[in-house]
């Protein structure tokens, strides 16, 4: 509690002075703490146990008091009734409550409801929520907003709940879900699913802080936090350099800040060769049907349109596409320079507050005849392919029942091979694959092992951790992902990329692991008696720099 404490108080000096705070706390019951009053604190109080809407909310807290509510259902903001008073109540610009709430967090305790020995803590994670989007729904609509949620364990109180307080109940594991003896499961991804279409109606995005030894749920919460365009975060404590730095990075503005952006919309426009499928991505469906809809959906699909609450520099959507089926009664063949295009448009809210319209749009061509292989060959990335087939891998295992990757992954790349590898029939010494493929069956070697398919020894929260960066990460980050990157570091050379094997140990180098989640450094043992004898402290060696174990 009091790591978090001192990272919010440090986080309200990062935002800009114009931008509109509030706070909500949550344990047994969920507090919506008043701000626009600093003389005398005062909340207003919710069941934990007990779901809230909007109307309820609006009510409760008094927000048509000096004007009459309005006959037909509130949706939201000044036009439906909703002064500027009622609103900055509980939002207000980051100057003018700074004192307020760092006076409140500096009085913030845990919750003083007793927790028996034999149960777990009661929290209140969906209600509060629910609270949080109902309050930025009514106050701020259509507006970019972030709820920032930072949760300390797992939720066992209310819609949304993982687990109950009952010690003896052991928190959800990947063979709970399979088998479907997750009592809580189910429930609480159709509560989070409902949670993420308000989210995306209202143009809001759902960042999670999950800072525990223990799940918190974020594999239940996944569905809001990737409709949204949310970030994710996963550390062991609130103490940990993981959540500060990442808090900073998000807040912060500068040359290493994450450019966050929002309320955008992105649409695809397309010939009429090629239809979309879908996109598995950090974006929400808008059901915009038409003639480029194919009828086989991946991921969000049915339409030509997708909101995106929240984006930033890094933010990659993987678009599925298929080839249009011709008509039997069509005999023209059209030439193998026959153009196709793709045009790409995203509308959004810039990071500044201006909106913005970029535009994309690709032209190739159609291959044909026996040249097509080579030509095909050459436009092949296989690093983006790579990473394509880790996405739908991930999909797949989600969302279809009794799938089975490693076989789907091993007949597509025996599918690969055989229509663009060279080989003699009965020789298998003889394949070979161009060196635009060459590298692709490594990958696949890599993702069959990876974090994405291979879930033993990793908890739902931790999976869902993982395929959340993948789906969002661009290609570069998410190739070292799938296949880690191995650098060695010696006297006698510069840096040098080394293979993933034994062989790379030597006694004379540094090797430098970096899997994107986590980076080890290892030794050589005469490196190792150099450090110990405390070289790397004297000026002539100042090239053994001191490092940390990660």
């Amino acid at each position: 509690m009091a790591f978090l404490k001192s990272a919010l108080s440090q986080a309200i000096e990062l935002l800009p002075d114009n931008s509109l705070v509030g706070l909500i706390t949550f344990g047994t019951l969920v507090h919506v703490h008043e701000l626009g009053f600093g003389e005398t604190p005062k909340t207003f109080v919710f069941k934990g146990s007990k779901d809230v809407s909007k109307d309820q909310l609006l009510e409760q807290m008094g927000f048509f008091l000096k004007k009459p509510k309005p006959p037909t259902s509130v949706i939201a903001g000044a036009k439906d009734g909703l002064s500027s008073d009622s609103i900055s109540r509980f939002l207000l610009p980051a100057s003018q409550c700074e004192f307020t709430l760092n006076s409140v967090l500096e009085e913030l305790q845990k919750d003083p409801w007793p927790v028996p020995p034999h149960q777990r803590a009661s929290r209140c994670t969906g209600t509060a929520l629910s609270v949080a989007a109902c309050l930025l729904g009514a106050c701020v609509p259509d507006s970019g907003a972030r709820i920032m949620a930072f949760i300390g364990g797992p939720s066992t109180e209310g819609l949304g709940s993982i687990v109950s307080k009952n010690l003896s109940e052991p928190i959800r594991s990947h063979k709970d879900i399979d088998k479907d003896s997750a009592n809580h499961y189910h429930k609480a991804v159709k509560f989070y699913e409902r949670l993420a279409k308000q989210l995306v109606h209202q143009g809001h995005v759902l960042n999670l802080f999950a800072c525990a030894l223990d799940q918190v749920g974020v594999a239940e919460l996944k569905v809001a936090i990737e409709r949204t365009g949310g970030l994710v975060v996963l550390a062991e404590s609130f103490g940990h350099l993981v959540f500060k730095d990442s808090l900073r990075r998000v807040l912060q503005l500068g040359d290493y800040d994450l450019g966050l952006s929002s309320n955008g919309i992105f649409e695809v426009n397309c010939s009429k060769d090629i239809r979309v499928q879908g996109i598995i991505g950090p974006c929400a469906s808008l059901e915009k049907k038409g003639p480029l809809c194919s009828d086989t959906v991946v991921g969000q699909g049915t339409t030509s349109a997708w909101k995106m609450c929240g984006l930033d520099k890094a933010t990659t959507l993987c678009l599925i596409f298929e080839i249009a089926k011709k008509d039997s009664t069509d005999t023209t063949v059209q030439p193998s320079s026959y153009q196709f295009y793709f045009q790409l448009l995203t509308y959004y809210q810039h990071s500044g507050g201006q909106m913005r319209l970029r535009v994309t749009t690709l032209s190739r061509r159609w291959v044909a005849g026996l040249g097509s292989a080579q030509d095909l060959i050459a436009g092949f990335d296989q690093e983006a392919a790579a990473v394509a087939m880790a996405r739908l891998v991930s999909f797949k295992m989600e969302n279809e029942v009794e799938f089975d990757p490693i076989r789907w992954l091993d007949k597509a790349l025996i599918h690969l091979c055989a229509r663009f590898g060279d080989y003699q029939k009965g020789s298998s010494s003889s394949f070979s694959l161009s060196s635009r493929l060459s590298i692709f069956p490594q990958f696949m070697f890599h993702l069959r092992r990876s974090q994405f398919v291979q879930v033993f020894n990793n908890s739902p929260d931790e999976t869902a951790y993982f395929r959340v960066i993948l789906n969002r990460e661009n290609v570069a980050n998410s190739v070292v992902m799938i296949q880690p990157s191995l650098i060695s570091y010696s006297f006698h050379s510069g840096p040098e990329p080394a293979l993933l094997d034994v062989a790379a140990i030597a006694a004379d180098r540094i090797l430098l692991l970096d899997s994107y989640f986590t980076i080890v450094i290892f030794d050589g043992a005469t490196i190792a008696q150099w450090r110990k004898a405390g070289y790397h402290n004297q000026p002539e060696h100042q090239v053994l720099c001191s490092v940390k174990m990660t």
